[in-house]
């Protein structure tokens, strides 16, 4: 029965990652797309939604089935509580790049401003965390975990840039103010996917070690 619950674990961990692959794909999408002005990226991220959601119910699914016909403990019971949390940030990811979308695809008709390479730069830093705290995730890296919450010091300090930039701008351009409030919308969701990918890393380290980093618990 042991082996079999070490199996499902695993296969639980699988899910986990193929959701993960499915936000990080969306959110290179989605901020190549802002860059380039595509709109066929932007088209394309609905489909990549999709999948994220199909994903999520099928880990809370598997994640109910193991929780009620094992009854794990310890670090078995922390883990699978992490990965519903983590399942639950991973699709939220996936709504912060449909809001990316149909908001960039209006800033494309929109007169390009300088500030959106910051904005896509958050995107790619976003991204690395994503990645990163998925990464520890699979590995039960603490380390590399703490290390993805400093990280996202550096989203905010782009975002706080972006929008002091950007309202300078806007009162010295009035006719680029829907485009300025565009891209201030969009790195407001990408801050938000910054959040979600640190509640992972520290998920992580909750599962590793049960000490509760939230709200400033790593110091």
């Amino acid at each position: 029965m042991e082996r079999a619950f070490d199996t499902q674990l695993e296969d639980l961990k699988r899910q986990i990652l193929v959701m993960g692959g499915h936000v990080e794909k969306a959110l290179t999408e989605v901020t190549t797309a802002l860059l380039n002005r595509d709109e066929v990226r932007f088209a394309g991220i609905r489909d990549i939604e999709k999948k994220i959601n199909d994903e999520h119910i099928k880990v809370d699914n598997s994640c109910l089935n193991l929780l009620a016909k094992q009854s794990p403990v310890a670090k078995d019971l922390r883990l699978i509580l992490s990965i519903i949390k983590i399942n639950t940030d991973l699709e939220r990811m996936g709504d912060q790049t449909m809001n990316i979308a149909y908001t960039g695809r209006d800033y494309l008709g929109r007169k390009p401003l300088v500030q959106v390479a910051d904005v896509s730069r958050m995107g790619e830093i976003a991204r690395r965390m994503v990645k990163g705290a998925l990464d520890c995730f699979v590995r039960g890296d603490v380390e590399h975990a703490r290390e993805i919450l400093l990280m996202d010091d550096q989203v905010d300090e782009l975002k706080n840039s972006v929008f002091h930039q950007l309202a300078a701008h806007m009162k010295s351009n009035p006719g680029d103010v829907e485009a300025g409030l565009d891209l201030i919308l969009i790195a407001r969701n990408l801050e938000r996917m910054g959040d979600h990918a640190t509640n992972i890393a520290e998920d992580v380290i909750f599962a590793e070690t049960g000490k509760d980093v939230r709200h400033g618990g790593l110091s």
